[in-house]
């Protein structure tokens, strides 16, 4: 049975906002991704896997995937291929066997330190054709916008029926 494509509600990609976000993320992504893919081998996960290390030593992977909001397997494949890569390495966190932490090696470092100018030249020159005051607002709303992403989905989680 066919359905009416009229009687279903339209989404209208281009104004909704998840989409756009999503592609403006993944174009801006890709664009700084190819300068470390091609000198580095890096590929965009395992990229903000160092980058949240360098800044953030001694994570767990699960806690780099809560820092990022990427997914934790996507996250431990990105790990482990850094750890063999010996760009990254694991230790047991203390006492807690169960727990391991991570952080960059002496060559992840040098990639980090490398790759982090060509980051922020790349920012630069996106933020580049904006005023200091849209910079300001821009990311004013990008601060509400999580705050409202964080409600929406406790929202959605205390209204989900239970098992």
């Amino acid at each position: 049975m066919a359905t009416d494509p009229q009687a279903s509600p339209s989404l209208d990609l281009e104004h909704f906002l998840p989409y756009r976000l999503s592609v403006l993320s993944n174009r801006v992504s890709g664009a700084i991704a190819r300068v470390y893919s091609e000198r580095f081998g890096l590929g965009v996960t395992e990229w903000r896997v160092m980058a949240v290390l360098g800044r953030y030593p001694d994570l767990s992977a699960g806690e780099v995937a809560q820092r990022t909001a990427m997914d934790k397997v996507a996250v431990s494949r990105a790990v482990a291929g850094l750890v063999e890569a010996g760009r990254v390495e694991r230790e047991t966190h203390g006492d807690d066997r169960r727990r391991s932490v991570l952080r960059l090696t002496v060559e992840g470092h040098a990639i980090h330190d490398a790759v982090a100018p060509l980051a922020l030249d790349f920012e630069r020159r996106l933020m580049g054709g904006m005023a200091p005051d849209e910079r300001e607002v821009l990311f004013r709303l990008l601060d509400r916008l999580d705050e409202l992403e964080l409600q929406a989905e406790a929202d959605l989680a205390g209204s989900a029926p239970g098992p």
